[in-house]
């Protein structure tokens, strides 16, 4: 099976290029990538225990779904096939916000994402796919600033960093009363 690409972007997400996932992986190139945010309808944000054989961040707690687009793929397109694919259900999606963040992980592999961030309500069925995530919870903002605040190291390093801005967009939300997506 042919290894995954990912499209190489510059500083303002133009492609400049494809290569190997890993060995962007490897090499730390800026590539393209998205995250998947989920609330249900009482605002707690559902999140998965990634699946312990990835390749990097097995066994740690992140966002409902992130990957990376297919070379001719648009973005939001990406997020909802791959929501579908690691959580099993579908649900509009709204973009909320990109940052670019770049973090060594572990195999010696460098993370270094101008990240979509994409954000959706849903309350039904979660058949998760158990070749990418281990385990999903629903949790209250305040349930996951008190839980990274004692070991952050239970987090990918993605969700760490992407979490304080979530959480002001979050609040934003809840206190205009805009928590549906749809």
């Amino acid at each position: 099976m042919k290894e995954p690409q990912v499209i190489l972007v510059n500083e303002v997400d133009e492609a400049i290029g494809v290569m190997d996932k890993m060995q962007a992986h490897q090499k730390g190139l800026l590539h393209r990538a998205f995250s998947v945010f989920i609330f249900d309808k009482e605002g707690k944000m559902l999140l998965q225990k990634r699946a312990l054989h990835k390749y990097h961040g097995g066994g740690l707690w992140s966002n409902t779904c992130c990957s990376h687009p297919y070379v001719h793929e648009a973005t939001e397109d990406a997020a909802v096939r791959r929501l579908e694919e690691e959580m099993g259900f579908a649900t509009p999606l709204k973009k909320i916000f990109h940052f670019t963040y770049k973090a060594a992980v572990e195999n010696g592999l460098t993370e270094y994402e101008y990240d979509h961030v994409f954000a959706g309500t849903y309350d039904g069925e979660i058949l998760f796919n158990p070749d990418e995530v281990d385990e999903v919870a629903y949790m209250t903002i305040e349930e996951i600033k008190a839980a990274l605040q004692q070991d952050g190291s239970n987090f990918t390093s993605w969700f760490r960093i992407a979490f304080p801005r979530m959480e002001s967009w979050w609040k934003e939300q809840y206190q205009i009363g805009n928590l549906e997506m749809r």
